[in-house]
Order: C-alpha cells, then structure tokens, then sequence
C-alpha cells in the first residue's frame, strides 16, 4: 500500500435536525412483557404525558415494571402499583446512572406501554452513546488511531440514520443491526478519552454526513454497497481490505475493523484509514453549540 498523504480538512457543519441537543433514543428492548429498572442514586418516575412526578426510586434497588391494560405498573417492596399513564421517564435526581438489561447508562429510560408490551428506551447525548459502542464494536485494546476512526464512523453512522428505526418510537437499536451499545458498563477510560478527543467528528459526502458503514471484516477486499443492499453509495468503493489475517465477518460494504487496526500498525493515522476505505470524503466538526 502506497504511503496516503492526508490534508484534513475539519469544517463546521451546521445541521438542520429536528433534535438541537443532539440527544438520540437507543432502543434497547421491544414488546417485552416485563423489564427491570434502577439508578445508581435516587430518580424519579415522571409521565412523560404530563411531565409531572408520579414516584421516588430509592438508589441502587431494582424495581420491575410490567405493562397494566393500557398503563404500567410498578413492583414497590413486594407489590404492584399502577402507573397511571403509557409513558413515563426514569431520570437520577443527581449526577447518575440508570440501569435497564443489568446494565448501567447515561441519560434517561423511557418505558411505554404500546399494546400491551414494553418499549424500553435509552435518551441519551450522542457523545455519551457514541462512548457506550466503540468499545462494544471494536476490542479497546486495539491500536489508538484504529479505535478513532471506528469513533468517528460510529459517530457519523448514527448522525446520519437517526430516525431509522422510528416506527419503534427510538432512532436505532442496541445491537448488530444498527451498531452495538453497551452503555456506560461498556465503556473504558481509554475509548472515552478518544471521544473526547473526537468530539463532534463526522465523515461528510456533498455535505451531508455518511452512514459509515463498517464491518469486522472483508476477507481480504470491501465490497461495493450494490453487490449486497443493490443501491450504489459515491462514498464506497471495493478497495483492499488488510485483514487477510482473518475470515471475512459481517457485510463487507465500508471500513474493515481488522482492517484499520492492521493499518494502524503499519503507522497509518485515523484520518489516512478513514480516507482509504470512504472515497472523496471530507471530515466536519458539528457546531459545539448543539452540545448540552
């Protein structure tokens, strides 16, 4: 491979989303018949109907909630108590995490009743859940420039598909149909500081951000995005993969996660991987000012 010159180019990207805070909702269970809540400190239950408290949680205890008819109702030292509303919000009182799948996370749980089953959502700053999938997507012992590219494709990945998943109420799921998110249990002091010092990164195509599709690997050569979804993409070209060292994982289609490792060890910085396997792409920096 031919030694990659890159002159990177970091613009500021002012978008016209509905959500200015860049807040996201990550699905992380559907039409389940009961699911189990908590917070690392003391939260509240609040309808999200009428944005009025509805109960105190005390902190580090478990409470189950199952649906009630057409309302929610929750298990309070030993018995059920119904919710008089389909949609509540689970926020910490203070600095906090809350717990959903025995898992801790940032941000808030929204819990809804839809026909008699649960829909449990994760409402959470994009950077915050962007620290939650890079190190459920890529190992964080990995090469440090490796694990940028994955930030910043991750990053632009859900940016550019929020909404995807809409008729669910979320934007994109928790798992390896959209990118896996493992919350802030995931996370790793490591992977956060990169992206922290990524911070609004994103892949951009005629000015518009990319969905940076990404794979484990491509066995040796990426593939175009028509040979498997039938659209071509202007930013994908089949190009060397640098992963012949394993089996070929996943679609194919974008960057190969062995891939930019590999690349990494060969001295390759993010942006030079990112540019090599996202064709005539240009990085931008989303305007700080939509952060929290």
């Amino acid at each position: 491979m031919k030694k990659i010159v890159t002159i990177c180019f970091v613009i500021a990207l002012n978008l016209m989303i509905q959500n200015p805070c860049f807040a996201i909702k990550i699905g992380l269970q559907t039409a389940v018949k009961e699911t189990g809540i908590g917070a690392s400190t003391e939260a509240v239950i609040i309808d999200a109907n009428t944005n009025k408290s509805i109960c105190s949680l005390d902190a580090m205890k478990g409470y189950e909630i199952r649906p009630y008819r057409n309302k929610i109702a929750i298990k309070y030292n030993g018995k059920y108590y119904k919710i008089d509303s389909d949609n509540v919000v689970l926020k910490t009182e203070k600095e906090g995490f809350v717990s959903a799948k025995n898992k801790w996370y940032r941000g808030d749980l929204l819990i809804q009743n839809k026909e008699g089953r649960l829909t449990v959502i994760n409402n959470v700053n994009i950077e915050d859940y962007i620290k939650g999938v890079v190190p459920s997507e890529m190992p964080s012992g990995w090469e440090t420039e490796a694990l940028k590219a994955q930030t910043i494709a991750a990053r632009s990945f859900a940016l550019a598909n929020l909404g995807k998943r809409s008729k669910f109420g979320y934007d994109l799921n928790d798992t390896t149909e959209d990118q896996v998110y493992g919350g802030a249990s995931a996370e790793t002091y490591k992977t956060n500081q990169i992206v922290e010092d990524t911070k609004g990164l994103v892949l951009i195509y005629d000015l518009k951000i990319i969905p940076a599709y990404y794979s484990a690997s491509a066995g040796g050569q990426t593939i175009n995005s028509s040979d498997v979804w039938g659209s071509e993409l202007p930013f994908i070209r089949s190009v060397p993969s640098y992963d012949d060292d394993v089996k070929k994982n996943g679609h194919g289609v974008g960057m190969s996660q062995h891939g930019a490792n590999n690349l990494a060890k060969q001295g390759y910085n993010a942006y030079q991987i990112l540019q090599y396997f996202y064709k005539n792409v240009k990085f931008a920096r989303i305007n700080p000012e939509y952060y929290h």
